[in-house]
Order: structure tokens, then C-alpha cells, then sequence
């Protein structure tokens, strides 16, 4: 197996430990999906610059525009990878257009 086949795996791995998280946060203990999508988003966020910056550090203007812009592109690549399922399983896909209106940011929840 390659590195970047092993890097892919560990990814997905952890990836799905997050998602068997949130389900048990909703499933199991009653957490409003919503809350968690951003709690989960806002968790992100405080490791991505705790990544770059460490404890005593925060992201300068230009990296949370970096970050915000590598959030955009993954983001982008997973709703391509949905639609492509849905076809691939004989579905006609449908975005949704917007987040709807009542979905608490990242910092709703601080």
C-alpha cells in the first residue's frame, strides 16, 4: 500500500470516528443535529489553528482565508462525490440551495 493510499484510509478512518460521534451526540443523547453540524464545524476550526499555531497562537487574517478557502474546496469536492453516488445508484439529484435560515453558526454555540 502506498503512503497516500494509507493517508487516504487514515483519513476516512478518522473521518468516520467523527461522524460515529455526531450520530451518537444526536442518537443517543439527544443533541439537535444542527447544533452538532456546527459544534463539529467550530471544533474544526479551533484544531485547524491550534495545528498551525499552537495554544498560544491564533491565525493572522490571510490564514483564516486560507483555511476558509481549503473548508470551500472540501466542502465543494464532497457535495460533487454525493451527487455522483445519487447517479450512480439510478437517482436524480437535488441540491439544496441554502442552509436554511434557522442553522446556528459555529459561534452560536460558544
Amino acid at each position: 500500500m502506498t503512503d497516500k493510499q494509507q493517508q487516504i484510509d487514515a483519513h476516512n478512518q478518522a473521518m468516520g470516528e467523527f461522524i460515529q460521534l455526531a450520530n451518537t451526540l444526536v442518537n443517543d443523547k439527544g443533541f439537535d443535529m444542527k447544533l452538532v453540524s456546527a459544534a463539529l464545524m467550530g471544533a474544526s476550526g479551533v484544531y485547524a489553528t491550534f495545528t498551525a499555531a499552537g495554544n498560544q497562537g491564533f491565525l493572522a487574517p490571510g490564514g483564516v482565508d486560507r483555511v476558509a478557502d481549503m473548508y470551500k474546496k472540501n466542502l465543494a469536492y464532497i457535495q460533487q462525490r454525493k451527487k455522483e453516488e445519487l447517479e450512480a445508484q439510478g437517482l436524480e439529484p437535488r441540491p439544496v440551495a441554502e442552509i436554511q435560515g434557522d442553522a446556528p453558526s459555529s459561534d452560536s454555540t460558544n
